[in-house]
């Protein structure tokens, strides 16, 4: 009996050493899911030389390996807990290693940790070296022969020209914000270039001016694109493939390295639309931590390169909105995760509006302060722009000026549209064609001081001189019927019932008569807006509209162009619609009348916020307003995603340094194919898991990379593209790059995912162990060959043309569009 109670106390002594006390299983519990990795430490590495996964920073206890012959999701939280399998003694329970007697001394569980150590550092270093490599085989293909040819081409002669204004001070206009302008006049002055060339025409020399600063500082920013694209995608997708072919595809692209090569605004329009891409897809990747050094970052970076984007042109609203529906969608989230209080997601509301919108909108107003504080001196942009704008321009007529308050009778008058970008009333020596209405002298609208915008002004039936000093000065007044004689051509303002040159139902608009002598419709009253009878009008200040006394019509400027016979001046036209608009507003800019005393015109110069105002109506008028001249190439945007038609760069004939922006059309088109199929097999795995479809564990990390990753990529190219089918002005081929970069990074994602989807189903042939790193390396191949054959539409082409049999060219023209 007392054996049997011996042996019964020593196996419940057994028992207790063997297992822990029920009391301590909560603690227990607790310490298992502190040693619960991170989401951060969950990040996936990549061996830079073979592609395999790794996991950094993990525990020996958790250390894990893939099922044999399966190909590795990449997802950016990490893989499924359910594709993960424990390698065999390696991750038993703490408590139990604690007991067991196949404990591992402290000795050799160092001599483990240090393979990890070294692994770690090796997987660095190449990732390091990776990057290093994509960027010098970047910056190498963008200033490859960056000063051929020494001439300018195409849009150079517009923005290099603009570089010249700001070197010079010299104020003009553009329809484009003047961030990217103001970048490549400090890069001409910081390289030498004095702002003397003029930048006439496509093919004139640069000699011995200094142009390479320009064109580096371009190259430069374009080399960025793409590391940036390289490193959006690696965090989006966590795919060292994926990330490699993005960068291949953008490397070997002809069109991408055209366009980085050359003074124009693209390069820096999609440096700043890469970066702001980049620094949201980091933020967002930091969400674990927020408020960290590293998320507050990310996030004033994000908000410093929107401002850029906006700064250069508007079609940075694109990138805009892409990253604030991401803002919206991410706060949704917040707002919605119950143990976070308000007060924490009121920071990160807060956090947002600094960083997004206030950030941003002080840079950008910064950018135009500086603008409007360089460009002080008079220059071609003065007519864009009200009489009060040309009054704080240095050499302006109205700078510091000095003229009579009031017109009166005999006074010389330029007579100035209130609508922004229309111009003064104009007329010259030049007849409406046959066929136009009446076949007598025109009348337009003109963007430019001439002095074929001078008109006297005269009583409708009197001839004498009012400047006689034997006849009293008298005022003109509101209500008054007057008659406008064209200073240079002596000849009235004039309309009648004939129809005007563009605008049907509206009336049009000459010169008639000899020597002010004409007849009953050169008569018109004179309107003061929002004034009574009797009332003086006021130079600069009064605004007035002319009603025509025979046909009771108003005058005005449809703002529509005029074909080569009226000059591609605007027309002017005189409407019987009496509806109120600025195109039939008017003021009285200058006023010459010897007889009148004169008044300081400084107390008109507009406060800043007025010229701020003043600016985006006038650049977004004239960018509504680009339309295509007579003979000029456009292209339309169903084109360019298949590659349709290039564009001319430098050159015409056999004789010529020949550049032609045309896309690598194995990029493009693939690039197209992975949209389809991306539409194709998201939509797909959309519906299945809507519909409840259980998929298998290997496959979840894949379809969440394809449906977050390349949805948001899908977004990108959507909002760069789609919008310019909505929009009137004048486009081109250049204008779909910016969606050429998104569709590229989907292509990355896509068949990378594709091919460890069809490695995954063919896991137990030797097939499947490699068809993804055949199907990657096939395709780095194969762009990297088409850029070899290619190349020259970037880098010049002299010789025959491709349309003849002999020129090396002649195999490649592919489509018949193609014109190089």
């Amino acid at each position: 009996m007392l054996y049997a109670s011996g042996r019964l106390l020593a196996a419940r002594a057994a028992t207790t050493l063997s297992a822990p006390p029920r009391a301590r299983g909560p603690a227990l519990r607790g310490k298992r899911r502190e040693l619960q990795i991170p989401w951060h430490l969950e990040t996936p590495s990549y061996d830079p030389l073979t592609g395999q996964r790794t996991r950094p920073g993990v525990p020996p206890a958790r250390r894990v390996i893939l099922r044999k012959g399966r190909m590795p999701p990449a997802i950016g939280g990490g893989l499924a807990g359910s594709e993960l399998r424990p390698r065999r003694g390696r991750c038993v329970p703490q408590a139990a290693r604690a007991v067991s007697r196949d404990v591992v001394p402290q000795a050799a569980a160092r001599k483990l940790k240090r393979p990890a150590w070294s692994s770690r550092r090796f997987q660095a270093a190449g990732w390091w070296a990776t990057l290093a490599v994509v960027t010098l085989l970047s910056f190498a293909t963008r200033f490859h022969r960056l000063d051929q040819p020494a001439h300018i081409c195409w849009d150079e002669t517009h923005f290099g020209k603009m570089g010249s204004y700001y070197i010079n001070r010299t104020f003009f206009f553009d329809v484009h914000p003047p961030l990217g302008k103001m970048l490549i006049g400090l890069a001409g002055y910081l390289s030498g270039y004095d702002g003397t060339f003029l930048f006439q025409k496509p093919g004139d020399r640069y000699e011995h001016h200094s142009y390479m600063g320009m064109r580096g500082f371009c190259a430069f920013l374009g080399s960025w694109l793409i590391p940036f694209a390289y490193l959006t995608v690696l965090d989006l997708s966590k795919s060292f493939p994926a990330a490699l072919l993005t960068a291949a595809l953008l490397t070997f692209d002809t069109g991408c390295l055209t366009l980085s090569q050359y003074i124009l605004l693209d390069p820096i329009l999609m440096f700043f639309i890469m970066a702001a891409m980049l620094s949201m897809v980091k933020y967002n990747s930091c969400a674990n931590r927020p408020f960290s050094a590293p998320w507050w970052f990310w996030l004033s970076l994000t908000g410093i390169s929107l401002a850029g984007a906006l700064g250069v042109k508007f079609v940075g609203l694109f990138i805009i909105v892409q990253v604030g529906l991401n803002t919206i969608s991410d706060l949704w989230h917040l707002f919605g995760d119950l143990s976070l209080s308000l007060v924490t997601v009121g920071k990160h509301l807060t956090a947002r509006i600094l960083c997004l919108i206030v950030l941003p909108l002080v840079l950008y107003v910064t950018i135009f302060a500086v603008h409007v504080m360089v460009l002080n001196k008079s220059g071609p942009g003065d007519g864009f722009f009200s009489s009060a704008f040309q009054a704080r321009l240095s050499g302006n007529s109205l700078h510091n000026a000095s003229i009579p308050e009031h017109l009166a009778y005999g006074s010389v008058i330029t007579v100035k549209n209130l609508r922004m970008a229309i111009g003064y009333l104009h007329s010259h020596r030049h007849l409406y064609p046959e066929g136009i209405g009446a076949r007598q002298q025109q009348v337009t609208t003109y963007l430019h001081k001439d002095y074929n915008n001078l008109w006297i002004i005269k009583k409708y039936n009197a001839n004498t001189d009012p400047l006689d000093p034997s006849f009293p000065v008298e005022f003109v007044r509101h209500g008054d019927i007057i008659r406008l004689e064209h200073k240079e051509t002596t000849r009235n303002l004039h309309s009648h019932y004939h129809e005007a040159p563009l605008t049907r139902k509206h009336y049009q608009v000459t010169g008639y008569g000899i020597n002010g002598t004409g007849d009953s419709n050169d008569f018109w009253r004179i309107e003061v807006v929002n004034r009574k009878f009797g009332n003086r009008i006021k130079v600069l200040r009064s605004r007035f509209r002319l009603i025509h006394l025979v046909t009771g019509c108003v005058l005005g400027s449809s703002g529509k162009i005029l074909p080569k016979w009226g000059w591609e001046q605007l027309e002017v036209t005189c409407t019987p619609y009496l509806k109120e608009t600025t195109n039939s507003i008017w003021n009285i800019e200058e006023h010459i009348n010897p007889k009148l005393p004169n008044i300081s015109l400084d107390v008109l110069q507009p406060s800043f916020p007025e010229i701020l105002l003043e600016s985006h109506m006038v650049m977004i008028r004239g960018n509504n307003g680009l339309k295509p001249k007579d003979n000029e190439f456009t292209s339309k945007p169903w084109h360019w995603p298949i590659n349709y038609q290039g564009l001319r760069f430098s050159g015409a004939n056999d004789t010529d340094f020949r550049v032609y922006l045309l896309g690598n059309p194995v990029v493009w088109w693939l690039n197209l194919v992975s949209i389809v199929l991306y539409l194709l097999s998201g939509s797909t795995i959309a519906v299945a898991m809507q519909r409840g479809i259980q998929l298998p564990a290997e496959l979840q990390g894949l379809t969440k990379v394809l449906l977050r990753g390349g949805g948001q990529l899908l977004l990108g190219w959507m909002l760069h593209y789609f919008p310019f089918f909505l929009m009137g002005r004048i486009l081109y081929f250049h204008h779909y790059f910016p969606a050429m970069l998104f569709s590229s990074m989907l292509t990355g994602i896509l068949w990378d995912t594709l091919l460890r989807l069809c490695a995954w189903g063919l896991a137990p042939s030797p097939l499947g162990r490699r068809i993804h790193s055949v199907g990657i390396l096939s395709l780095l191949l194969t762009t990297a060959y088409s850029f070899y054959l290619f190349h020259p539409l970037a880098y010049g082409m002299v010789g025959p043309l491709a349309q003849e049999p002999e020129s090396p060219m002649a195999g490649l023209r592919w489509l018949e569009s193609w014109d190089f």
